[in-house]
């Protein structure tokens, strides 16, 4: 004969994880269209200089960007003078040339008249160091330029 077990009372059905697997994929999919990337770890003070006429960029993916200013305080050993930093690495004005073309290289033939190179300056640099990342620009004819600024009053009363 059978025996007949009794229900306990106050017992918990066990918890379903039949959508588990959806609730995983759902913030995988969230997180992976959410998060951003970063482009560049700058290894230079960035202290961006003030303008009153500030335009934004259209297409950001056809920017190239070379970043002027001092060595950071994690980068001391390389001096107080400013410095190019090309990507993720210091770089001379002589290696323009070579990052210009590389980029041109990484882009689509047709988008290469429309690249633009933005010079993100610190505004304590000196001018010498602009003039010659521009005169190096010339030479590659990388003639778009664009200089990186933050909104507000040139005098800072703003």
């Amino acid at each position: 004969m059978a025996k007949f077990n009794k229900k306990k009372k106050g017992d918990l059905p066990a918890i379903s994880t039949a959508s588990l697997p959806d609730i995983v994929f759902m913030l995988l999919f969230f997180f992976m269209v959410a998060t951003v990337m970063r482009q560049n770890t700058l290894k230079i003070e960035n202290n961006l200089p003030f303008a009153d006429q500030v335009e934004k960029l259209d297409k950001k993916d056809l920017v190239m960007y070379i970043y002027a200013g001092k060595p950071s305080a994690n980068y001391k050993q390389f001096g107080t003078e400013a410095r190019i930093q090309l990507n993720d690495d210091f770089a001379s004005v002589s290696e323009i040339a070579a990052f210009i073309a590389a980029e041109r290289a990484s882009k689509r033939e047709e988008l290469v008249p429309f690249l633009t190179t933005a010079l993100k300056v610190d505004k304590d640099a000196n001018m010498g160091l602009i003039g010659d990342i521009k005169q190096e620009l010339r030479k590659v004819n990388a003639l778009k330029i664009n200089y990186t600024t933050k909104k507000g009053s040139v005098f800072g009363r703003d």
